[in-house]
């Protein structure tokens, strides 16, 4: 089973750069969408007729955020939102469940500009998890989005220009995600690929994609006791449309 997970930065500007053209490609049984900026409407509109089961969460506040998950077979179930209302009026979330697994996509919400909505985004990452952990109590969880947090130094170019400075490397998001793996959860990328070094994001500035100068914010965590069946875990630098590119897993 091949899952991917790709930020569109509006999935309607995406379509007019290659994004149909990408998913068919692509080739994925799963794809989970963040940043769709579109009602639910519209992303079926732009998705129709590629034959994948269509499932679109979308913010109140129009062109904002916004996910969906589209798949080849129809889940079991799915959730839009993780439960709790204040988070829940941002279209963020989306789950839906397959046989084996919950897939939980994700749009992060980002720190923002001189870390104003840091503490908004602690309380995100601590509902995060509590609803992940509540799922796990029935089967795995597959969680992939975008996470708006570089990991590791690693996982980021100028990684000391930006520490504790920059929404994204801050260690308050950093400590967020080691809540994550600390809980259980298996970074499925950084697990399978120790010492790449790899990005899915660029900023739109100072030809900072041709140079790579990038960041890694998108990610698959999967349950531990999942990780065995991971087969592959990779990042599609080639795949253009979005100022992030794609980012999967294969499940055997």
């Amino acid at each position: 089973m091949k899952l991917i997970s790709f930020n569109v930065n509006g999935i309607r500007a995406s379509a007019k750069k290659g994004l149909l053209e990408s998913i068919e490609k692509m080739d994925a049984d799963v794809i989970g969408f963040q940043e769709t900026k579109a009602t639910e409407e519209q992303v079926r509109e732009v998705l129709f007729g590629l034959g994948y089961h269509i499932y679109a969460f979308s913010a109140e506040k129009k062109g904002y955020s916004g996910t969906a998950i589209i798949s080849k077979t129809e889940p079991l179930s799915y959730q839009y939102g993780i439960g709790v209302p204040e988070h829940d009026n941002q279209g963020r979330a989306i789950t839906c469940e397959f046989e084996d697994f919950y897939l939980l996509n994700v749009y992060v919400p980002n720190s923002g500009n001189e870390l104003v909505r840091l503490p908004y985004r602690k309380t995100w990452d601590t509902a995060l998890l509590n609803y992940i952990k509540g799922l796990e109590k029935k089967k795995p969880v597959v969680y992939c989005g975008d996470m708006n947090v570089a990991h590791t130094p690693m996982d980021i170019k100028n990684a000391a220009a930006n520490y504790n400075k920059t929404s994204g490397y801050t260690q308050d998001e950093i400590d967020g995600m080691d809540d994550y793996l600390n809980s259980g959860l298996v970074d499925t990328f950084r697990a399978l690929h120790p010492d790449e070094v790899k990005y899915s994001w660029w900023s739109y500035r100072a030809n900072a994609r041709e140079n790579n100068v990038g960041w890694r914010l998108d990610y698959f965590l999967v349950s531990e006791g999942l990780m065995p069946k991971v087969k592959a875990s990779f990042i599609l630098n080639e795949v253009h449309g979005s100022d992030h590119c794609p980012v999967g897993i294969e499940i055997g």
